[in-house]
């Protein structure tokens, strides 16, 4: 059984998190509910971790799928160093971000799964897991094609054996070619 990548689930919850933290904070500013500031705190916290979170890290083993239009938000992460790949730092960064949004009913949901990203990026990081960016890969030259490769067949199968097709000659008896299988008439 393989090892389980704890980062991946982490990064996935956050990201979840920091939109349901956003969509509270927008709930809770229009709606004027007491104690808006909270709801104020929690959408410039949830658009903070939607940018921190957008970027995948790479997968330790197998293939690794970016989002779409991750590489702008991977530089700016990236550009941060350590303080972005240890999962020890975004756990404890998660945790603290999360406190505040418990004070607002608009905001409890977002605070609880920010709680719980946080509690998985501990585990990431207890595991010894880190972030590494996914970057453009290079293209790779595919060797050149063989010559018999480039001309597909150009009649359908089942084909007869080279030896047993028919050449195509300007003369009827050099196109001709002998049957090995003898043909008599049974009547």
């Amino acid at each position: 059984m393989g090892k389980i990548e704890w980062a991946m689930w982490a990064n996935e919850q956050a990201l979840a998190s920091g939109f349901i933290l956003l969509t509270g904070g927008i709930v809770g500013v229009a709606g004027q509910f007491r104690g808006w500031q909270f709801g104020a705190y929690a959408v410039a916290a949830g658009v903070f971790v939607c940018l921190l979170e957008y970027p995948r890290g790479k997968r330790s083993k197998g293939t690794s799928m970016e989002r779409t239009g991750q590489y702008c938000f991977t530089v700016c992460v990236k550009s941060f160093g350590p303080l972005t790949r240890n999962y020890y730092v975004r756990a404890f960064l998660h945790a603290m971000l999360s406190v505040p949004g418990g004070f607002m009913l608009a905001t409890v949901l977002g605070c609880v799964c920010l709680g719980i990203a946080s509690l998985i990026y501990l585990a990431a990081a207890i595991r010894g897991e880190h972030w590494e960016p996914i970057l453009p890969r290079k293209e790779i030259r595919k060797p050149e094609v063989a010559a018999s490769m480039k001309n597909p067949p150009q009649n359908p199968p089942p084909r007869p054996p080279p030896e047993m097709r028919r050449k195509r000659v300007d003369d009827l008896e050099g196109a001709a070619y002998d049957n090995p299988i003898s043909v008599t008439d049974n009547e």
